[in-house]
This record gives C-alpha cells, sequence and structure tokens, in this order.
C-alpha cells in the first residue's frame, strides 16, 4: 500500500453531461468509467485541493468528473480532515473510492492553507501550503501541471518563488481565453492580472508568449497578434501603447496585425491580444458579468402574458447558449505563462464545471508539449 493510501486509511476509509468546451477532445474520452484510456497514456495533474471559494469539495467533485472524461491522473493536495467533511457532505465518497482503488487518483496532505485575503508573499511562511505543495509536484517532475482556484496572487508568487522564470521573461502574465463571434474560435488575451504596470519590454515578452501557446495550443498556424489601443493608427495610445508598437511591428517571429480597439477583441480578427494586467483584468471581469446581464435585459423586455411565455420557450435554448459562450466557466482557468512550469490559475468562485474545464486547459498545454517551445524561445535571451 502507498504513503498516500497509509494516510487516507489512517483518516478513514473515505475519500452529467459532457458539455460544449470539451468538444474538440478525442472520441475515446466520452467512454463510461474512465473512458477506457489507456493508464500509460494519462498526464498526472497536481490539484490545490484548497483553493477557491468553494473549496475542497467543489473541486474534488470536479477532479472526478474530469477523471471519467480526461485522460489523467490527479494528484489532489489537501488538508486531509477538512477534505474528509466535504467528502461527506456531498456523498463523493463511492466515486473517491473507486478512483483511488483504480490508481487515478492520490491524496498528499498539506498543511495551513492560504486563503484569499492573504499577502502573495505569503507563500514563503506557510511552506507546507497545498499551492507550494503542488508547485513543487511540477518542479520534481511528479505532475505535468498544477491548477488552483485560490489566491491569484500567491499562485503567481509560488510559481515564481518554486518553478522560478524562464530565462529572459522579466514577468510571468496571466492568459485568458476570450469567446469571440466565431463559435469554433478562442482569442488569447494577456495579461488579465499579473501585471498592473508594464513596460513596453514586458508587452513584446506577451506577445511572444501568447503566439507560442496560440499556436501549439490552439493549433493556429500563424496567430494574429493585436495591441489593446484607443485606435487603429499607430500614433494613437498612451506611452506605454507607442513605445510598444514599434516593437511589436520590428518582431520577425510574430505575425503582428496592429492596434486592437476594444470593439475588436471579440471580433475574431485577433488570435492573440495584448495589454497591461490592469487593462486586461478590466476586459475579464466586464466580460464575466455581460452573459447574466443579457439574459437579464431579454427577459425584461419579452412580453408579458402567454406571449410572453411562448417566445421564452423558443429562446431559452439559443439564450442558454449564447450565456455558456459569455461564461468564464467554460473556459475554467487562465494560463500563466513565463514560468518554468505549467500553472493553470482559476476563478476563486470555480465549481465543477469551472474545475473540469480548466483541467482540461492543463491537459492541453502538456499534451502539446508548450513547455518545449517555451524553453527554446527562452533560450534565445529575448529582452
Amino acid at each position: 500500500m502507498s504513503q498516500i493510501s497509509e494516510t487516507v486509511k489512517h483518516q478513514g476509509d473515505f475519500t452529467q453531461s459532457v458539455f460544449d468546451c470539451l468538444k474538440h477532445m478525442p472520441a475515446t474520452v466520452y467512454d463510461n468509467h474512465y473512458n477506457g484510456t489507456n493508464d500509460a497514456d494519462r498526464l498526472w495533474i497536481a490539484v490545490d485541493g484548497m483553493g477557491g471559494d468553494y473549496a475542497p469539495g467543489t473541486i474534488m467533485e470536479g477532479c472526478l468528473r474530469a477523471l471519467e472524461l480526461l485522460p489523467l491522473k490527479i494528484r489532489f493536495v489537501a488538508e486531509i480532515k477538512i477534505l474528509k467533511l466535504a467528502i461527506d457532505k456531498l456523498n463523493l465518497e463511492f466515486k473517491l473510492n473507486r478512483a483511488l482503488k483504480d490508481g487515478l487518483i492520490e491524496l498528499i496532505p498539506s498543511g495551513e492553507s492560504i486563503g484569499m485575503g492573504d499577502e502573495p508573499t505569503t507563500v514563503r511562511r506557510k511552506y507546507r501550503a497545498s499551492i507550494n505543495i503542488a508547485m513543487d509536484l511540477v518542479k520534481t517532475g511528479k505532475a505535468t501541471a498544477m491548477y488552483s482556484a485560490g489566491n491569484s496572487g500567491a499562485v503567481m508568487a509560488s510559481a515564481i518563488f518554486r518553478l522560478g522564470r524562464l530565462a529572459g521573461i522579466d514577468r510571468p502574465a496571466i492568459g485568458a481565453l476570450f469567446p469571440t463571434k466565431d463559435a469554433t474560435q478562442q482569442v488569447l488575451v494577456l495579461d488579465v492580472g499579473a501585471n498592473m504596470d508594464c513596460k513596453p519590454s514586458y508587452l513584446h515578452q506577451f506577445a511572444l508568449l501568447g503566439n507560442i501557446y496560440s499556436r501549439d495550443v490552439l493549433q493556429v498556424e500563424h496567430p494574429r497578434i493585436g495591441l489593446i489601443n484607443i485606435g487603429e493608427e499607430d500614433c494613437k495610445g498612451n506611452e506605454l501603447c507607442l513605445k510598444t508598437y514599434p516593437l511589436l511591428q520590428a518582431e520577425s517571429r510574430i505575425h503582428f496585425v496592429g492596434n486592437c480597439e476594444g470593439r475588436d477583441v471579440l471580433s475574431g480578427n485577433f488570435d492573440v491580444v495584448i495589454c497591461d494586467g490592469f487593462t486586461g483584468n478590466v476586459m475579464l471581469k466586464f466580460l464575466e458579468s455581460v452573459g447574466s446581464v443579457l439574459l437579464e435585459i431579454l427577459k425584461l423586455e419579452l412580453p408579458r402574458g402567454r406571449r410572453g411565455k411562448l417566445g421564452s420557450a423558443f429562446l431559452k435554448r439559443n439564450l442558454v447558449r449564447i450565456k455558456k459562450r459569455l461564461d468564464h466557466a467554460e473556459h475554467g482557468g487562465a494560463l500563466l505563462l513565463g514560468a518554468n512550469g505549467i500553472s493553470v490559475i482559476g476563478h476563486g468562485s470555480s465549481k465543477a464545471l469551472s474545475v473540469v474545464s480548466a483541467l482540461r486547459l492543463a491537459y492541453s498545454a502538456a499534451n502539446y508539449n508548450v513547455m518545449n517551445d517555451l524553453e527554446k524561445l527562452s533560450t534565445e535571451c529575448i529582452h
């Protein structure tokens, strides 16, 4: 019996259908009971089980669903006593015991967790926190990627302290996938919160990082790179934009197509959009509100009475589909680009669907060997 199983035994013997964001996975992932994937083909993902508003129970629920849909194995890092209570509350004992028996999940005990309100530097003091242990699993090669829905500042700090930056990268950036007019296309926006104040050289590096991710993971052959600005002309914008534009224009390794106004971010005319973390985070939070606000407006505008009910019945399915396309839960997380390892940062309010989506993102990044090209980029010593 493994050390992890012994730990679980000591604590007590406990331990929907496929949705749109998984449609492009290989057909084998739809089979029941762990989808028939060969054990050797599964990738290990480390999960910070204590990160997020609904952790650890909902995070575990999402992980167990992911094991049925994706070719993964999970090393779940959590405070065992708290996890046991959550497992009992959500009636996940049977599924967890089955996954443990099949060797698809391991439980790894952690120490005091890092709260959503803690300073990022708390990762140094709480060295046995679940975020740190998950990062160490990536560093030591026991996991190909890690996922956390916890304190995003702490995740980034832990990644820098534990994994380190890629050589030549001054600041890692958080890249999030936004929907576009084309249901089959997404646009990568970075940075969406890691760096509030940026230099032109940082945005130059973000463009190079985003280009690799879009090409390798999203399978865009020649990603179109845009710079967020208030106008299309190269003479528009603040000092940051004016100094960044010529750097991107002169960069031969990317296909820079010019400035991207706010109205064009979701147009489908760009594959990667670059901005400072303050601007990107405002866009991300705004987008999160659009789906629910749109539904509320339509509900208010529909006629009342029998006509309104009939119209709602016809529109309901389409409206739900629109909301899903705009819902951050369908994408689940954002990739931290520029660290020396794959880290996916989930929304603090992530529930099971978001967890599955984020784990799919982590799997995709690891499966397409995005780190190989990122490491190659770092050897070029970009500045």
